[in-house]
């Protein structure tokens, strides 16, 4: 039965319904019939947070497979096993140059994908270097719908010079089409929602907000759709077809939460995110990184950038038990109280991954998971935030069972091993054709294998 049913569902399809289009994830039935393909696409994902990490706190002791987590990454204790802990990998390019004033967290967020040097200008001349992630999706664009997802959780709205003489620009992302073209980092949930699912036919707000009140959510739209492919479709795919579009309303119930919220009152200066986003960092986080993996499941997009805060961002996490601003507490000078919020942030921001990680293991893909078949980097783009120190980086590459990667390590490699190196191998082990050298990249790492 299910071969014949594979002979009746292209490898890209969507459910229609007016001004709505519904991509499908990938089915056992979009196989062809009697084919032996089996080997599921690897997506990547870059993961950075800011203002750098307690690194006494992030650190094993020991290298590894038996090394002790430490409390930072604790909360990732159920995915130990597919974790690559990478000490000793430094930017050199976020070093400040001849002549150059502070810039610290601008150059560092710049060159951490790239391993490239951010001119120093608060004009429109920028230049950097292109980003990983953009050579992965410039490959993977062949097979998806969109080349990349880039994601946000601050607004890129800031304009102007942020530190010294370096433009905003430069904070606001931490992906970059080529040396002169910064893309930005999109932190409205509905408009990552459309660019995947819905199409209104018009980018004017009022006619987009007319047709979701006419037709109340996405899946109403297309319910005929969906009626005729379960029937179509064997046990196990509507099963997926299920979990997926469960996901879908669930994702759309809680954008609709967040923007039905009473707005503030006009007097008062506006110190939350834009309309539409959740008010609550945590659930914010988490209908972001639901898109992403739906936008993964559905073969829209093999590479997600996402960046959890500008560096130097002063967000407060009250949910944590605190209002300071992320930023003034990593420049602790020493104090014990500012070092222990510190801590705390950067625990929150692991727990917060470790759901990210979660959703992906528990969403089907072929016969496994979605995160069986992905490569996640994550880190920051300075480790001491208190010094602003670019050298020996917090990061931690989840990707054990990809591409032959043994997992449940801890490895540090020499000191000042350039972090493109990693990047390079990456591309590599996501087959990526060949890539000689991104920023400064010195050569290939050795990863652990199985």
């Amino acid at each position: 039965m299910l071969a014949i049913t594979r002979k009746s569902i292209p490898r890209r399809s969507f459910l229609r319904g007016t001004g709505a289009v519904l991509a499908l994830p990938v089915l056992d039935a979009m196989t062809p019939a009697l084919s032996t393909e089996s080997r599921r696409p690897i997506r990547m994902s870059f993961i950075e947070v800011p203002n750098g990490i307690m690194m006494d706190k992030w650190t094993p002791a020991t290298v590894g497979a038996d090394f002790e987590l430490t409390p930072i990454l604790e909360p990732l204790a159920k995915f130990r096993d597919r974790m690559l802990v990478l000490s000793g990998l430094d930017q050199q390019q976020s070093a400040a140059r001849e002549n150059e004033v502070a810039g610290d967290h601008p150059r560092a967020c710049t060159a951490w994908l790239t391993g490239a040097h951010a001119k120093m200008t608060a004009g429109a001349d920028l230049r950097a270097g292109v980003s990983v992630d953009q050579i992965a999706a410039k490959e993977f664009r062949k097979y998806t719908q969109l080349a990349s997802l880039e994601v946000g959780l601050e607004s890129a709205e800031v304009l102007g010079a942020c530190e010294s003489a370096y433009s905003c620009a430069y904070y606001n992302t931490i992906s970059w089409r080529d040396e002169t073209t910064p893309l930005p980092m999109e932190n409205r949930p509905r408009a990552i929602f459309e660019r995947l699912f819905g199409d209104a036919g018009s980018t004017d707000p009022e006619t987009r907000a007319a047709m979701r009140q006419d037709e109340r959510n996405i899946l109403d739209a297309v319910t005929d759709d969906v009626k005729r492919l379960r029937g179509k479709l064997g046990g196990p795919d509507r099963g997926k077809i299920d979990q997926y579009l469960e996901a879908v309303r669930d994702v759309e119930r809680r954008m609709q939460l967040a923007e039905a919220q009473k707005q503030p009152d006009p007097n008062l200066p506006r110190l939350g995110g834009p309309t539409g986003v959740p008010q609550v960092f945590s659930d914010y986080y988490k209908l972001m990184a639901d898109l992403m993996v739906l936008a993964w499941q559905t073969d829209m997009t093999r590479v997600c950038t996402f960046q959890i805060g500008h560096e130097m961002s002063g967000r407060a996490y009250p949910e944590i038990g605190f209002g300071d601003a992320h930023h003034s507490v990593t420049h602790h000078q020493g104090d014990p109280d500012k070092i222990a919020k510190t801590i705390k942030i950067n625990i929150f921001h692991t727990k917060m991954l470790a759901y990210y990680l979660d959703k992906l293991s528990s969403t089907p893909d072929g016969d496994g998971s979605l995160l069986d078949h992905s490569m996640l980097l994550y880190g920051g783009a300075l480790s001491d935030g208190n010094l602003h120190l670019y050298t020996n980086l917090p990061l931690l590459l989840v990707a054990g069972g990809v591409a032959g990667i043994r997992g449940g390590q801890h490895v540090r490699y020499p000191g000042r091993t350039p972090m493109g190196n990693l990047l390079l191998t990456m591309l590599d082990k996501a087959n990526v054709p060949y890539v000689e050298k991104i920023g400064d990249s010195t050569g290939r790492l050795e990863l652990p294998s199985v």
